[in-house]
Formats: C-alpha cells, sequence, structure tokens
C-alpha cells in the first residue's frame, strides 16, 4: 500500500482546531505542532480557529513525515487557551483515502476569488438553497470577504477606524454582515490563504500554489482587479520601502503601519483617481504633509467634468493639499535603510516623501484564463447572466465584459456596485437554468460614488454628450450642493450630484434610467436638481 512518495488529498473536518504550519505524521497517528498567529484584526487577546479545511499536496512516507501547509480557521478563541497535541488517533488505513495521482476536491459550485462580488454570491446561493459542502470560495487573502471601499475610507481613519469584523459583506449594501462562522452554519466551505496559479477550464479543474486540485460543476470567476505598480514600469526606485498601493486589506495594515511610525511627515499620493482623492483625504486626517500628483489636467478625469474636478481641487487645496498637475513620477530616492525619501517628477520638481501611496488604476485578474475563454475590452466576455462562453463557467464583477442593455453596448465595469449585482445575477442564473426556469437578463444603471472629508458624490449613468453643471460649485462654500447633467441626442444620459439627500440621489438615479428630453441646456441648468425632483 505504501511507497516512497505517495500524493494525496486530505480532507479534515472538526469543530475545534487551530491555525499550525506543520502537521508531523508517524505510521499510527497525527501530531499537530501548535502555532497559532496572532492577528492585529481580531479582538484583542483571540487568535483565529475554527472549523478545519486542509489540503496536502505531496506525502512522502518514511519513518515520521513532516507535511508543510497553510489555511485559515474563520472563529475566534482566547489566545492563551491550551490544545492537545495529539489528535486523530487513528490507523493509517482508516483515515485516509490513498491515491496515485493527485486527488482532487469536488465541488458543485467553486467562486474563485475572495473580494466583493464572491461574498454577495455566497449570500445569494444561500438564499436560493445550497446543500452542506456543494459550494466553496477559494481566496488568496487570509479574511472572509469584506466591503473592499473601507480600506480607502474608515480603515484609515486617526479615530474611530474600521476594523474587520466590522465590514464584512454585506454590511455596504445594509444586508446581513457575514461573519466567517456564518459560511460555516450554511455548509459553505472557506479556502483561504490559497493561490490558484492554475485553471484548466475544459477539464473543470483548478491547481493551487501547494498543488492541491480542485474539480467543479459550475465555476464563477470573480478574481477582479489587481494595482498597476510602478515597477512593472522599471520605474527607477520604485522598490523602495514605503512606497505603497492599496488593494487588500494587507495593503491597507502596511499603511496603517507606515501612517503611524511617520507622524507629521510627508505624503506623496501618485494618481487623481478614485483612490487618489480619498487617499488624499485619508492621508490629511492623519496630519500628514499631503502633496497629490497627476499627469491629467484635472483630477478623474474619466468621471469628472473640468467644471467638477475644480470644485474638488479647490476644496483640497482648502484642506491644506497640494496638487501637482500635467506631470508623471519618475523615479525616487531613498536612504541607505531602502526607506522612500524623494519623488522626481518628469518637469524636473523633486518632492520630499515619508510615505508614496500610487494609485494609477488597475488590471482585471484574467491571466489564468487566457486562451480558454473569449475575451473583449479587457475582459472576460459574457452574456447578460454573465456565462462565458465555457459551458458552466460565469465571471462577475471587474473581470466581466457584460452587455450593457440600457446602452446596448459590451462594457466592462469596475465598481462595487456591480460586482454585488453582478454576483447575484450570476448565482441566480445559474440555479434558473438548474431549475429549467427563465429570468430577465442583467439590466445595469451604472452607479459610481466617493466619500472624502464632508464631501459626497453620486453619479448614475453615462457620462456622455454635452453638459450642464448646476448649483453651488464653490469649494469655499459651508455646504455646497451641486451637480451635472449629460445630455445626448436630447436626453439626459447621466446625472451627478455632490452633497445629496438619499430621496435626491434617487432622483438623479431615475433621470439617468429614463433618459427624459431636453428642449433647452440654459432652461436645464436654472431648473437644476429639480428638473429631476419633479420627474414623474
Amino acid at each position: 500500500m505504501y511507497s516512497d512518495e505517495l500524493p494525496v488529498s486530505i480532507r479534515i473536518r472538526h469543530k475545534v482546531g487551530f491555525r499550525i504550519a506543520s502537521l508531523t505524521a508517524k505510521r499510527r497517528c497525527i501530531c499537530v505542532q501548535r502555532t497559532a498567529v496572532r492577528d492585529e484584526r481580531l479582538p484583542s487577546g483571540h487568535v483565529e480557529v475554527g472549523p478545519w479545511y486542509l489540503v496536502v499536496s505531496t506525502l512522502e512516507l518514511k519513518e515520521s513525515l513532516t507535511i508543510n501547509f497553510g489555511f485559515y480557521l474563520p472563529r475566534y478563541i482566547p489566545q492563551n487557551q491550551s490544545f492537545f497535541a495529539l489528535l486523530f488517533p487513528f490507523c493509517w488505513e482508516d483515515f485516509f483515502c490513498f491515491h496515485q495521482s493527485m486527488a482532487g476536491i469536488h465541488y458543485k459550485y467553486l467562486i474563485l476569488g475572495g473580494g466583493v462580488a464572491a461574498g454577495y454570491a455566497a449570500r445569494e446561493f444561500a438564499k436560493l438553497g445550497v446543500s452542506a459542502g456543494k459550494l466553496a470560495i477559494i481566496s488568496k487573502e487570509g479574511v472572509a470577504p469584506y466591503e473592499r471601499p473601507a480600506l480607502s475610507k474608515a480603515y484609515l481613519f486617526p479615530q474611530g477606524a474600521a476594523r474587520l469584523p466590522g465590514f464584512h459583506v454585506c454590511v455596504g449594501s445594509g444586508g446581513e454582515r457575514l461573519l466567517p462562522e456564518w459560511y460555516s452554519e450554511k455548509g459553505i466551505d472557506l479556502i483561504l490563504s490559497t493561490e490558484i496559479v492554475k485553471a484548466e477550464l475544459s477539464e473543470k479543474t483548478l491547481t493551487s500554489a501547494a498543488g492541491a486540485t480542485f474539480t467543479y460543476d459550475n465555476l464563477v470567476i470573480a478574481t477582479g482587479s489587481s494595482v498597476i505598480r510602478l515597477t512593472d514600469f522599471g520605474v527607477e526606485g520604485a522598490d523602495a520601502n514605503n512606497i505603497l498601493y492599496l488593494r487588500e486589506i494587507d495593503d491597507a495594515d502596511k499603511l496603517v503601519e507606515v501612517i503611524q511610525s511617520k507622524k507629521n511627515g510627508k505624503a506623496v499620493i501618485v494618481g487623481g483617481g478614485y483612490i487618489g482623492l480619498e487617499l488624499g483625504a485619508a492621508l490629511k486626517l492623519n496630519d500628514l504633509d499631503v502633496t497629490m500628483v497627476y499627469p491629467e489636467p484635472w483630477c478623474m478625469p474619466r468621471l469628472f467634468t473640468a467644471g467638477i474636478a475644480a470644485f474638488y481641487e479647490g476644496y483640497y487645496a482648502n484642506k491644506g493639499i497640494k496638487i501637482v498637475k500635467g506631470t508623471v513620477a519618475v523615479g525616487f530616492n531613498s536612504d541607505a535603510k531602502g526607506d522612500v525619501t524623494a519623488v522626481k517628477l518628469k518637469d524636473g520638481r523633486v518632492l520630499d516623501a515619508d510615505i508614496v501611496v500610487v494609485g494609477v488604476g488597475g488590471r482585471p485578474l484574467t491571466t489564468l484564463f487566457k486562451g480558454q475563454v473569449d475575451e473583449e475590452k479587457g475582459g472576460i466576455k459574457t452574456d447578460g447572466f454573465f456565462k462565458t462562453s465555457v459551458p458552466g463557467v460565469y465571471a462577475v464583477g471587474d473581470v466581466a465584459t457584460f452587455p450593457l442593455k440600457l446602452y446596448n453596448e459590451l462594457r466592462r465595469v469596475e465598481h462595487v456596485d456591480h460586482a454585488r449585482k453582478s454576483a447575484e445575477h450570476a448565482v441566480k442564473a445559474i440555479k434558473a437554468a438548474e431549475e429549467g426556469i427563465t429570468i430577465e437578463e442583467y439590466d445595469y444603471l451604472p452607479y459610481f460614488y466617493s466619500r472624502a472629508f464632508d464631501l459626497s458624490w453620486q453619479f448614475y449613468g453615462d457620462n456622455v454628450g454635452d453638459t450642464v453643471l448646476f448649483g453651488d460649485s464653490d469649494p469655499s462654500s459651508a455646504k455646497p450642493k451641486f451637480g451635472s447633467y449629460w445630455i445626448k441626442d436630447g436626453k439626459v444620459f447621466g446625472a451627478f450630484l455632490e452633497g445629496g439627500t438619499p430621496e435626491e440621489n434617487k432622483a438623479i438615479a431615475k433621470v439617468a434610467k429614463l433618459h427624459p428630453p431636453v428642449a433647452d441646456l440654459d432652461q436645464l441648468k436654472n431648473e437644476g436638481l429639480s428638473f429631476a425632483t419633479k420627474l414623474e
């Protein structure tokens, strides 16, 4: 029965456990070496424990053996509570199922990715009915799905900062907070700290970096995006310490650590988009001297008009944030310890810096599937139910290029609202297909929002055509409130509002959805917000 090297797959479930780094097996039993890891995101004095999920990729059978692995256990227990080291005193023959080739673990439904979309998809599966052990989430991150937008906002607050478990999905949309134990209660396997390095869609198989394989009947690709790094372009000195990016909670933890170590220091934000504006505000709230650098003529150029941008740039300037436009970072200086000390700009200027945060965009994580699915506009092409060209494979969120029914075109949307809604719709489509019923195609109204300082804006629709700016857009106003409409072919296609009430925001969303006609742009400017609020 035994051989010198016998690959196996082992699945262990138990009501208690702890995070461990190694396992030693001796002919008749398994001995566990406890190395529970302290996690600052947990309540004080706790470590993370819970139901076990373990995959071992290779087993070397000798007099004794050691198998290295890592996994995540999503429950809490006081840090100093002791455990027995000798567990599962079973015979090998009774406990393991050996195979001459690597044994895969099979799921009816598999969600690849552990971000917002994964959490909302899991909730929808649970709502529609899924048997225990039939659904799993595989995530590279070490925590259960959470509301990612918090990382650039409340997570960075100097006082009263958000921390897990406070912003696990689905609190961002007003729903239930799905703590790690929720997944256990629903029979959903969370396979965390696991990177998938190979996808064979024709074989319905995924392979992890540790060599474990997972097979499925239905796959939901929810891999999201990765940040664009300056090191990708060979920017001089871009690998210095304290040049940071923000995408995952580990990134945010590192940023918090550096902020706290550089009190009253100088921070340079590279990029003037979503992340740049939100981080600029967050760092200023932490009493850092902030400078923003971006090459465009104004901030958020993919959405903002010059008039909208002028307000935010003026507001930030009034808060003491310096803005350098029309140039880019071409290099960085660092000290003997490797810590960044300055940012070199293309126009010749040099900015002192203790911290640099880069926010210059992201790339959809589709590399695993290249050549296996149809792609378009940088994403995985889907239909109105998020089905890809491969049977049983769906793509949602940032990676999906889908039919935007409202505008009769294919589009890829990078925003949390779409991640939530596309994930839910894909699950509805999967379950409907199994039951032989039909559902409506995805009908999405593009929606973007942001909050920084005391500001809060929302945008709905499409920013195409002529624009009309209305309201009080003076950055020095005590309570600024203004907006903009986008008009194409004599109809309103998009609407933006800063400082709106919930009812007013609903009104501009309705305008963007219905495309009401506009005869006179001057009259529209004079009517302003009332044009939307009076719409029947």
